[in-house]
């Protein structure tokens, strides 16, 4: 999952929820609705996917179609050019695939409204799913939709900037103390320390991290002004104010991996899509990945993920389990792994991955202790002008930012 393709899937989503008011209203997702008649035989399934490229699309493509010979049925799939958009003018339609990729900041939107088939318990060992990630995509306690694969934020050094700072391995930071301790012997030779992107999706890292979050776990009440979350911004605002951490634009960069790749700093925070970006665009840059430093309350990361979403008005639901099922078997994900780069999202698989790429070790890791986003619906405008607060940091108040955050996010989650 790139980068920028998170930003353009926040933003394409509004037009989705918007499109999809209109025909959730006066249900038309129930199983009972005239166009929802299951059929037993043959499937024909239509299948949405948000590919990160042609690589992700051949794969998942001949994976279907593996599929299909085996089962009978036949397995269509699409790479969507905007998937929010598309799926919200299916759903509108009354037209939408039977099975599609769904993005964990979109789940609850979809999820709220009977847009997706809750089938999480017939998929075989569900529990084999990473807990954060079953959490992710469990609404009002059932667990709709598999985990397709995941990404988490890891700390990435390079390793030529680092030794001309004058650093070695006793100075990879483990926590915030020794964080700032690292970042000041860099600034003092003369380099910028850490690129992190101006938004919650990587600020809010270091909430985790502090022991809070924007949200009750079950996303039905704001959490944002816990002393823990006030601690966590007070800190990142040290940072940035220290001239310790840089947002992206301040360096001239869409985003931390450019910055990175640049040169522009030493550090960032990012997910495992980095690699391909600077194998791609920087391949000169030389650099290692750690763990993030945890912070008061032990070590705290966030995922990144999607599921595979089955809608609630297909005429070929139980064929659509089976499809899910095969993609997200051991098997098939270490296959889906090494032929695009994602994160298996079953834990028995980890041993397996870890072994074919060592060095995402740290992205893994954080599995144990990742935070997945706001799983509420209605909450895209609200946790939009967080960020836009989160720019402005340096020059405001954390308790400030965090106070507007739970006025908003709160009067929004009592409207759902």
């Amino acid at each position: 999952m790139a980068p920028r393709s998170v930003r353009r899937a926040a933003l394409a989503g509004l037009a989705a929820v918007a499109l999809l008011g209109p025909a959730a209203c006066g249900s038309g997702f129930d199983d009972n609705s005239p166009g929802s008649a299951q059929q037993s035989g043959p499937a024909n399934l239509q299948i949405l996917i948000g590919s990160s490229g042609a690589a992700e699309t051949k794969a998942v493509q001949e994976a279907a179609a593996r599929w299909a010979d085996s089962s009978g049925n036949t397995a269509t799939v699409t790479p969507a050019q905007d998937l929010a958009q598309q799926l919200g003018q299916a759903f509108a339609g009354g037209t939408p695939p039977d099975v599609f990729y769904v993005d964990a900041a979109r789940f609850a939107d979809y999820a709220s409204v009977g847009a997706l088939e809750p089938y999480g318990d017939r998929i075989s060992n569900p529990d084999d799913f990473y807990p954060s990630l079953r959490t992710t995509f469990t609404y009002d306690g059932r667990l709709y939709c598999a985990p397709k694969d995941f990404s988490t934020l890891a700390l990435v050094i390079n390793t030529d900037l680092w030794t001309k700072a004058g650093l070695t391995d006793a100075d990879v930071p483990t926590t915030w103390d020794q964080l700032t301790a690292t970042a000041r012997k860099i600034k003092t030779a003369g380099l910028t320390p850490l690129a992190i992107a101006d938004t919650r999706d990587r600020i809010g890292a270091f909430l985790v991290q502090a022991g809070g979050w924007l949200t009750s776990p079950d996303g039905k009440q704001a959490t944002a002004t816990s002393p823990e979350n006030i601690q966590a911004l007070t800190y990142v605002r040290s940072l940035l104010t220290e001239g310790l951490a840089r947002y992206p634009k301040q360096l001239d960069a869409g985003w931390g991996g450019e910055a990175f790749g640049k040169g522009r700093a030493v550090m960032t925070i990012e997910g495992n899509w980095i690699k391909g970006a600077l194998q791609n665009d920087f391949p000169n840059v030389k650099y290692r990945v750690v763990e993030l430093p945890a912070g008061p309350k032990g070590k705290g990361t966030l995922s990144f993920t999607q599921c595979w979403g089955i809608a609630a008005k297909s005429k070929y639901k139980e064929q659509a389990v089976r499809f899910v099922e095969a993609m997200t078997g051991g098997e098939q994900q270490m296959a889906f792994a090494k032929a695009f780069g994602v994160m298996p999202s079953r834990e028995s698989v980890r041993g397996q991955y870890t072994a074919a790429f060592p060095a995402d070790g740290p992205f893994i890791a954080g599995a144990s202790y990742a935070q997945g986003p706001v799983n509420a619906p209605k909450m895209d405008s609200v946790l939009r002008d967080l960020d836009t607060a989160l720019f402005e940091l340096p020059g405001t108040d954390p308790r400030a930012v965090l106070d507007r955050f739970q006025k908003n996010a709160q009067a929004a989650l009592a409207g759902n």
